[in-house]
């Protein structure tokens, strides 16, 4: 017998109950998608091309943008498909890859995040030796030890999705395919998979957080013990981005892991929608935050949008 549809595909969901809505609500998703590829984009190009941003703390930078950049391209097509396009199919091998790199990238973001606060705790706690430390070889290191940790943490889950079989059943609730929806619609026990995810969660994601939260405490007790009232504003403001960005991730994971757990009387389009912010808010402002707080970023972008008339 051969497979049915339901046996070979899934179906997206947008918001349910607001079919009607799709094109409008497509909008401000499609602007979203937009600025965050022209802002990430910006960034790793002044990175790139700046002689001045070839420092530590800019490379580390250059990662969170790729890192968004990814997260973004991997969800948004299949958002937009479904909104506009009313486009729901989506093929097992195309889910399951979908799922695989929209979880591996978010633990890589939260990765990159604590390689970040490394890069600002020497930079602080030990300025002379900050160069020689963090070598471009020791930030590949870094870079491959992020990206390695991300991909081997998700796959047993993933890999698990490729053999289970699944029922008549095929309707996600988003618009992209994440781990926690695939392994619901599985015929199979799925217990592996159900306490997998939490383990991760806690030791990796919170454990990141609170290795950043610890070394703030040390680079703050630093710069508390620094004599000069302008040299400690300085070296603050070199981490305020930083923070901005930490609280901005942290916070989304946080709501979003309370709303899945905890939520189950919440209406079900709070649930889509906090999926979105998770996953589209710390690319759309992760850009604008370091444009506004880092005066090195700045002058990058206005000397970039400054060539035209420099050359008329």
């Amino acid at each position: 017998m051969g497979l049915n549809k339901s046996a070979s595909t899934f179906q997206l969901t947008g918001f349910p109950g607001r079919e009607k809505a799709h094109h409008w609500i497509f909008i401000p998703l499609l602007a979203a998608y937009i600025s965050i590829l022209l802002g990430n984009g910006t960034l790793l190009f002044l990175i790139r091309n700046d002689h001045n941003l070839h420092e530590p703390m800019y490379y580390f930078l250059a990662m969170l943008a790729a890192t968004d950049l990814g997260v973004t391209l991997t969800t948004m097509p299949t958002v937009l498909g479904v909104l506009w396009l009313d486009h729901r199919e989506i093929g097992h091998g195309a889910c399951f890859s979908q799922a695989y790199f929209i979880h591996t990238l978010s633990v890589m973001e939260s990765g990159v995040l604590l390689a970040m606060a490394y890069d600002r705790f020497i930079a602080i706690r030990n300025p002379l030796r900050y160069t020689s430390i963090l070598t471009n070889t020791q930030e590949m290191k870094i870079g491959v030890g992020v990206l390695t940790r991300a991909g081997l943490s998700i796959m047993p889950i993933v890999v698990r999705l490729h053999w289970f079989p699944y029922g008549r059943s095929h309707v996600l609730s988003h618009a992209f395919c994440l781990h926690q929806d695939v392994m619901k619609l599985a015929c199979a026990d799925i217990t592996f998979n159900c306490h997998y995810p939490v383990v991760v969660l806690f030791a990796m994601v919170l454990l990141d957080f609170l290795i950043i939260f610890f070394s703030y405490i040390l680079i703050l007790k630093t710069i508390m013990g620094i004599g000069s009232g302008g040299e400690r504003a300085k070296a603050l403001n070199t981490c305020v981005s930083h923070i901005c960005c930490i609280l901005v991730f942290y916070v989304t994971v946080v709501c979003l892991t309370f709303i899945q757990r905890f939520g189950k009387h919440v209406p079900h389009v709070i649930h889509i929608t906090m999926s979105y912010i998770h996953f589209l808010f710390p690319p759309f402002m992760n850009p604008f935050i370091y444009s506004i707080k880092t005066k090195q970023i700045q002058s990058g972008i206005l000397r970039l949008f400054s060539l035209p008339h420099s050359r008329a």
